[in-house]
């Protein structure tokens, strides 16, 4: 789920930036501080949005840079146990299909791809359905719920997926099977 939260932190302004405002210097160092963090509290961190508040800076002996209490607020997404989510097929391998949420990214075990028995084609790297017939392909859009979530390397999330329940898989079979609507001209 993604999530704007407020934050308070004090932040390290170095002396390069004394010239420039302190609401710019302090975005500038929040950012490069912020985006692209990852923690099981805060998930992925996507962006800074604004600067609220802070306080009058402080500089500490033998340092020579200021630190700022400040107030901000960022846009992160926090994976969430049985979250649906849509994402785009970045990749397939004989095990599983690997979906991007563009924040993250999860796997979907071969078992869980579709509600058949599935074969994997490595001439085209697209998974088959026996009986249904239908497909997936690197570049599908997919919608799929999170079973499973790990922050073990923080630095590498992990999410493990499933697309076998029902409203589940490639979009395009959502639109084939919706009933097509019957038109409601009247014959004189």
């Amino acid at each position: 789920m993604f999530y704007r939260t407020k934050i308070r932190d004090h932040i390290r302004i170095p002396p390069k930036l004394f010239g420039e405002p302190v609401p710019e210097a302090l975005l500038r160092m929040i950012k490069e501080k912020y985006e692209g963090y990852i923690s099981k509290e805060l998930g992925v961190v996507i962006d800074v949005v604004k600067v609220y508040d802070y306080k009058e800076g402080i500089i500490i002996p033998g340092d020579g840079a200021a630190y700022y209490e400040t107030d901000f607020e960022i846009l992160n997404f926090v994976p969430e146990m049985k979250e649906v989510l849509i994402g785009r097929i970045r990749d397939i391998a004989e095990f599983g299909v690997f979906l991007n949420f563009g924040a993250m990214e999860g796997m979907v075990h071969i078992s869980q791809a579709m509600d058949d028995y599935v074969q994997f084609n490595s001439k085209e790297k697209m998974i088959v359905g026996k009986e249904t017939k239908k497909t997936l392909k690197i570049g599908d859009d997919c919608r799929a719920r999170v079973i499973a979530i790990s922050f073990k390397d923080i630095t590498n999330p992990k999410l493990g997926l499933t697309m076998r329940q029902k409203g589940l898989g490639k979009l395009e079979w959502f639109e084939e099977e919706a009933p097509k609507k019957k038109s409601s001209g009247t014959k004189k």
